[in-house]
């Protein structure tokens, strides 16, 4: 076999082929599937860098048999080696927004949406305009929406604390109505609650959501239970058949009024095929991520402490009065911490953890202590918690450090900030993977710590976890002491 060698830039040192193994096919298929979902994703991908000695390295990624016929793969579970998966001239993108399964087209009406299409594809870039459009169209309606939707869930919390003693607010109950809400006024201009979907936008989407994800999830069930029923074989797309209709009557209607479908067409896009990707991107891309990342942030501020929300509150509210007591974007724009806050939110506890590609040709991947051989066609791997905790990155890797991005110095480590598949420094383009709501997405965390600390000085809450994320219980909220807008 010819020895492989690293490119000049490496010096000329050898590289090596990646430790790991698949072991017997089904078997050890089975039991890596098993470690993963009962034993903790850290530990298990913890366990396996020990043993091996490295951060890249082969083993099979869930769901495996019968899920995924090939669960197969190259971890890469660092800083150095993740950002390949970016790459789109050294990997393929093709089927792989899930991973190593893909749920049936059944559930997006038919069609493959963007997220599964590769940037090769002619319909990537059309469907990624039209995102990208509709974002830039609507950018100034975001922060009307989510001051008017966000204030009445404050209100919420207030009134469920007030109701008797002892009494906590559920953060994440009330942010999945809010959200979807939020969601329906910033991209559409249609509230959904004013249309014949009512309130039940939110417990459709997440039956919608479930059959998609089930098979990367434990509910806490009987693990033979589990395996039979969410981990070998798909959910039928039937289950979640009339919430998907409803969704999708109103996605239809909202984008026919507010002139998106008519800019569909303009791409080329057939106004069907836009409504399925307009569904796919609210809900499952938006709805799905505000779902992990708002409580996230909310459980990071509860941890913290009186201390920071001070420091945040005084920053935020002589912002927002050097801009004449008016919450402005820009005013968002010059707080530092604030920003640095939500941007360690993503870092530690990224929305999505996992990335996938197919090596497009031979590559060498290196990691911190090494480098290593990938053959063409080989399934790569990312644990993007991994790569965004990495020890010879960041100091204090585990822990919250809400002014880890503050300064200059700060400021140079947002490229190793990916949780919108592609660094933070850089922006999404129609030929890349790169989520085309990035900007919003930083800039719905911000306005949640912004309006929450003009309301109140401080909050205590209750901190868990539950299927995707945080779970944030408040028990209780101090007022502001001085009124502010």
């Amino acid at each position: 076999m010819a020895k492989w060698y690293f490119s000049s830039v490496t010096d000329g040192l050898l590289a090596k082929e990646v430790p790991g193994s698949y072991g017997i096919p089904f078997i050890s298929a089975i039991r890596d599937r098993l470690g993963f979902y009962y034993d903790g994703q850290d530990k298990f991908f913890q366990s396996r860098v020990d043993q091996h000695n490295s951060t890249v390295l082969r083993l099979n990624a869930p769901p495996g048999p019968f899920m995924a016929s090939n669960p197969r793969v190259i971890a890469l579970l660092d800083a150095k080696s993740f950002p390949v998966l970016f790459d789109v001239d050294k990997v393929a993108k093709r089927d792989l927004f899930t991973g190593t399964y893909m749920p049936s087209t059944a559930l997006t009406g038919g069609f493959r949406v963007c997220a599964y299409l590769d940037p090769s594809e002619p319909k990537h870039a059309q469907i990624k305009q039209l995102l990208l459009t509709l974002l830039a169209a609507r950018k100034d309606a975001v922060l009307p929406a989510f001051r008017s939707e966000f204030g009445a869930l404050f209100d919420s919390i207030e009134a469920e604390l007030n109701s008797g003693a002892g009494k906590s607010s559920d953060f994440n109950k009330l942010n999945d109505g809010t959200a979807f809400e939020f969601l329906g006024e910033a991209f559409f201009g249609v509230r959904p609650s004013a249309t014949t979907l009512g309130s039940t936008g939110p417990s459709r989407s997440t039956r919608w959501l479930f059959l998609q994800l089930c098979p990367l999830m434990t509910l806490g069930l009987p693990k033979i239970l589990e395996e039979l029923l969410l981990h070998t074989f798909p959910l039928p797309p039937l289950i979640a058949r009339w919430d998907y209709k409803a969704l999708h009557k109103y996605i239809s209607e909202a984008a026919a009024s507010s002139g998106v479908l008519d800019t569909a067409n303009k791409l080329g896009i057939s106004r069907d095929e836009a409504c399925h990707n307009l569904l796919f991107a609210t809900v499952f891309n938006s709805y799905g991520g505000m779902k992990v990342l708002l409580p996230g942030i909310m459980g990071c501020l509860a941890k913290a402490g009186e201390g920071l929300h001070k420091r945040l509150a005084k920053e935020i509210r002589g912002e927002v009065a050097a801009a004449g007591g008016k919450v402005t974007v820009a005013a968002v724009e010059r707080m530092e911490l604030t920003r640095s806050v939500v941007y360690e939110a993503l870092r530690l506890d990224p929305p999505v953890k996992y990335q996938y590609g197919h090596a497009k040709r031979d590559l060498v991947i290196e990691s911190h202590d090494g480098a290593y051989k990938v053959r063409s066609g080989e399934m790569l791997f990312g644990y993007q918690p991994f790569a965004t905790r990495d020890p010879k990155v960041f100091d204090q890797a585990d822990q919250f450090v809400p002014d880890r991005f503050v300064g200059e110095e700060g400021k140079k480590l947002l490229k190793y900030v990916v949780w919108s598949n592609g660094p933070e420094t850089e922006s999404p383009t129609v030929a890349d993977k790169q989520c085309p709501g990035k900007d919003l997405v930083v800039l719905v965390g911000r306005l949640l710590v912004v309006d929450f600390f003009l309301r109140y000085d401080s909050f205590t809450a209750e901190v868990g976890t539950q299927l995707l994320g945080a779970q944030v219980n408040i028990t209780s909220l101090a007022k502001a002491s001085t009124s502010n807008n």
